[in-house]
């Protein structure tokens, strides 16, 4: 089975990397417009960082809802951003063409609100500890710490990527040394993990990877989680008239059709007009391949195979 390769023999362009994947390039812009508008001014850096950050404070106790959003496109330093976007700019086509670009959105932006939550439920069990901080003079609770970046989105596009090709090989910059995607995606969660559970440096941070890991995880493993923003004009369109279509559904790239020996993700299967097999389409599309029947996999298998 081959899978599309991250990393090209050729060496793209910059902004090739980025054809088809306008959420990745604009969620790029985003980012870093946002954090060079608040370095150019001053004042206007210290509104976003006030206004913009999550705590558990800020988004439970003030009812300050928008923060789980906006957080994730505030960076706590020039590093931050630059690894975050990195990342993005890395990964984040792939997952994107996966997906399609509405459903991307959707996907990143929930994964990161699983970080701010996780991070929040571990606060409440008091795995972070309670010593309040000082900031500007003035003393607060810990449950005003703030949360910013984009990395909790992130770590659920690094798992999007080790679910839809596992076995893709990667190369580290440090050390250089190449491992496959699941391995990766692997070690860099045990090591947050660890630090989570030793509550060692930035333990709240890394309780927001985990959360935007694992919530991006199981969208991966239930896409018809997803489908509501078919029905609003986001998903692919059947073709009109004719006896006979060629008809590419992305429902059908759930991630247990990857390991299915016949039908495989982006199959493109020609299927004569039949209602029976447009409904499980639909069906693969809204309650992922795993909801079919063994009788409605065998109809499905058996149209693959049709020239």
């Amino acid at each position: 089975m081959q899978q599309q390769p991250i990393y090209q023999s050729a060496r793209p362009s910059f902004m090739s990397r980025l054809d088809g994947a306008p959420v990745t390039k604009w969620l790029l812009i985003l980012n870093i417009a946002v954090y060079f508008l608040g370095m150019a001014n001053a004042n206007l850096g210290e509104w976003l960082a006030l206004k913009g950050h999550f705590s558990v404070a800020t988004f439970f106790q003030h009812g300050q809802l928008w923060r789980i959003l906006s957080f994730q496109f505030l960076h706590a330093s020039p590093s931050h951003l630059l690894f975050n976007m990195f990342a993005i700019y890395m990964f984040g086509a792939f997952v994107e063409h996966w997906w399609q670009s509405k459903k991307f959105l959707f996907f990143y932006l929930i994964a990161g609100c699983g970080g701010a939550l996780l991070y929040s439920l571990l606060f409440q069990l008091g795995q972070f500890g309670d010593t309040p901080f000082m900031y500007r003079g003035t003393i607060y609770e810990a449950a005003y710490i703030p949360l910013v970046g984009a990395s909790a989105g992130i770590y659920g596009i690094l798992l999007g990527v080790a679910v839809i090709a596992p076995d893709q090989r990667i190369m580290l910059i440090f050390p250089p040394i190449p491992m496959k995607m699941r391995t990766f995606a692997l070690g860099i969660l045990a090591i947050s993990l660890f630090i989570v559970l030793t509550d060692g440096r930035n333990s709240g941070g890394e309780a927001g990877h985990l959360g935007g890991a694992i919530l991006g995880f199981i969208m991966m493993k239930n896409p018809h989680w997803l489908a509501f923003i078919d029905r609003t004009g986001g998903g692919p369109r059947r073709p009109a008239g004719g006896t006979k279509s060629r008809w590419r559904r992305p429902g059908i790239r759930d991630a247990k059709v990857v390991r299915e020996k016949k039908i495989k993700p982006r199959t493109i299967i020609d299927l004569h007009h039949d209602d029976e097999l447009d409904g499980i389409l639909d069906k693969i599309s809204e309650q992922g391949f795993q909801s079919l029947t063994a009788e409605e996999r065998k109809k499905l298998d058996q149209a693959s195979q049709k020239k």
